[in-house]
C-alpha cells in the first residue's frame, strides 16, 4: 500500500480509476486518485453501507486528512447518519458551530457579524440548502452589490461559500457547484466611480445627529483616515500619546500588518480624551460604552444618523444615502492630497494604501499646484 503522506509516493502512483486508500479508522479511508490529484473519504459502519465523500482537488494530505476527519465526525456510533437537510441558514450555524469547537472563537465572531448583518435578513437564509441554484446566490450577491463595491462584496460570498462547503463535508445536502460563482472583477476598494465623498458640512452634519459612540468613531476617522474595521480594532494601548497603531488582514493570505499613524495636535487631544480612565486593552471606540463597534452595526448607525439628517435637510444640504464609514476615509484621503498639499507618498503611508492605488483612484486630487509646474517645463 502507497504512503499517501508523502507528495514522492503519490507521484509515483498509476493514474486509474480507482482510488488508492489508506485506513485511518476502523471503516475509515483516505483516498487519493492519481491525475487531477483528488482526495475523498470512505466510511462503512456496521451496516455495512459505505458511503464516499469527495474532499477536493490539489490539496496536501494535511489539509485532506482534516477534512476528511471532519467528515468522518459527522457519522455517529456504527452507522452513518443519514444526510442533513435543511436551509442555508441551518448549514452556516453548522459551520460557526464547527470554528467554535475548532477553537477559533475569534474568527467565528467575525464571520457571524457577517452573516448576522447581510444573510440571516435576506430570503437566502430560508432557502433550502439542497435545492439551492447558482441563480440564488448570484441573485443575493446583487442585492449585496447596491451600496458596496465589488472587493467587498467578495469577501462577504467567500464567507458564506467556505461555510456552505464545510457544512457539505459534515454532511449537509446541497450541491457545491450551487455556490462555485466566479468572483466580480476588482474594483478599486479605496476609491473611484463608486465611492461617495462628502464634504466638511456633510460630515459634521452626519456626526451632529449621531449618537456619542458613533460620532466619536466617525471623528476618528476623520483625524486619521483609517479603514472602518482597523480603527474599531485599535485599542488604547496602541495610541502612544503622539502615533496610532493600526493594523489590518491584507488580502486573501490574511496576513497581519500594522502602521504608525501621525496624528494632528487636535488628533493627539482628540484621542487622549478618548482613551482617558480606560484600561490598556479596552477598545477606544464603542458603540455604547462598553460593546466593540462591529462591521454591521456601524453600518445601520451611519445609515440612520444620514436618515435622520436628510428628513430635515433640503438641497446641497443632504447626505448622499449610500454614504458608509468608508465616504470618511476617501474624504479624508482626498482632502490630504487637495487640501493641504501632502504628497502622495507620505498619504500612502498614513493611510495604508499604495502609490498606485493613489494614483489610480486619487490622482484627480492632487494640488493643482502640479499641473501649474507641469505648465512650466518646456
Amino acid at each position: 500500500m502507497p504512503d499517501l503522506s508523502r507528495k514522492r509516493d503519490r507521484d509515483r502512483l498509476s493514474i486509474r480509476r480507482e482510488p488508492y486508500w489508506q485506513r485511518l479508522a476502523a471503516g475509515a479511508y483516505l483516498g487519493f486518485r492519481r491525475g487531477a490529484d483528488t482526495w475523498l473519504a470512505r466510511y462503512r459502519g456496521r451496516d455495512r453501507k459505505q458511503q464516499y465523500q469527495a474532499l477536493g482537488e490539489a490539496m496536501d494530505y494535511d489539509a485532506a486528512k482534516k477534512a476528511a476527519e471532519a467528515w468522518l465526525a459527522s457519522m455517529s456510533g456504527s452507522a452513518a447518519k443519514a444526510p442533513r437537510r435543511g436551509t442555508v441558514r441551518a448549514a452556516l450555524e453548522a459551520y460557526l458551530a464547527y470554528l467554535r469547537q475548532q477553537g477559533r472563537g475569534s474568527t467565528a465572531v467575525e464571520v457571524e457579524s457577517r452573516y448576522k448583518a447581510l444573510v440571516w435578513p435576506d430570503e437566502l437564509a430560508s432557502a433550502e440548502l439542497e435545492d439551492l441554484t447558482i441563480d440564488d446566490l448570484l441573485a443575493w450577491r446583487e442585492r449585496l452589490r447596491k451600496r458596496r463595491l465589488n472587493r467587498s462584496v467578495n469577501r462577504h460570498v467567500r464567507a458564506v461559500t467556505a461555510g456552505l462547503n464545510k457544512a457539505h463535508r459534515l454532511g449537509h445536502v446541497g450541491n457545491p457547484a450551487a455556490w462555485r460563482v466566479e468572483a466580480l472583477a476588482d474594483d478599486v476598494e479605496e476609491a473611484g466611480e463608486t465611492a461617495v465623498m462628502l464634504s466638511p458640512e456633510q460630515r459634521t452634519a452626519v456626526i451632529k445627529v449621531a449618537s456619542a459612540g458613533l460620532a466619536d468613531f466617525l471623528r476618528g476617522l476623520e483625524f486619521t483616515g483609517a479603514r472602518p474595521g482597523e480603527l474599531a480594532a485599535a485599542t488604547v494601548a496602541d495610541f502612544d500619546g503622539s502615533m496610532l497603531k493600526l493594523s489590518h488582514r491584507k488580502g486573501r493570505s490574511g496576513k497581519l500588518r500594522s502602521r504608525y499613524v501621525m496624528l494632528s495636535d487636535d488628533g493627539v487631544r482628540f484621542f487622549k480624551a478618548q482613551g482617558r480612565r480606560k484600561l490598556p486593552a479596552a477598545p477606544i471606540f464603542t458603540e455604547d460604552g462598553e460593546q466593540p463597534w462591529r462591521r454591521h452595526r456601524w453600518a445601520r448607525a451611519i445609515n440612520a444618523a444620514i436618515e435622520g439628517h436628510n428628513r430635515k435637510a433640503r438641497g446641497k444640504a443632504r447626505v448622499p444615502p449610500e454614504a458608509s464609514a468608508y465616504s470618511f476615509r476617501h474624504s479624508r484621503i482626498s482632502e490630504l492630497l487637495q487640501l493641504y498639499g501632502i504628497d502622495p507618498l507620505t498619504v500612502a503611508q498614513q493611510t495604508g494604501t499604495s502609490l498606485a492605488m493613489i494614483e489610480k483612484a486619487y490622482f484627480k486630487f492632487i494640488p493643482s499646484a502640479m499641473r501649474e509646474k507641469l505648465a512650466a517645463v518646456k
